[in-house]
């Protein structure tokens, strides 16, 4: 329940936003389709920033396995020595 309650109101922000901004809702499509995108991305800045501040390598392998999963919705691939999965 506390995460509808959370979407509810980052909901609510949006639509101040929206409308500060002049765009109408329900916003046309490529509009709402990037703003979920910068979304989803600007998640992702968090921990990449967490990452560098703890003076951890930022590698492309690391961002595959993070933070593409994350952006994608796709599953996090299997380490490369266990066995392959087995969605059921």
């Amino acid at each position: 329940m506390k995460t509808w309650i959370v979407s509810l109101l980052v909901g609510l922000l949006a639509g101040v936003i929206y409308a500060l901004l002049g765009v109408h809702s329900p916003a046309p499509p490529v509009v709402a389709l990037l703003g979920l995108f910068g979304m989803l991305v600007g998640e992702q800045i968090v921990p990449v920033t967490r990452r560098l501040l703890a003076r951890q390598p930022l590698t492309m392998a690391w961002f595959r396995h993070e933070c593409v999963p994350k952006i994608s919705g796709a599953p996090r691939p299997a380490p490369p020595d266990s066995p392959p999965r087995q969605d059921t």
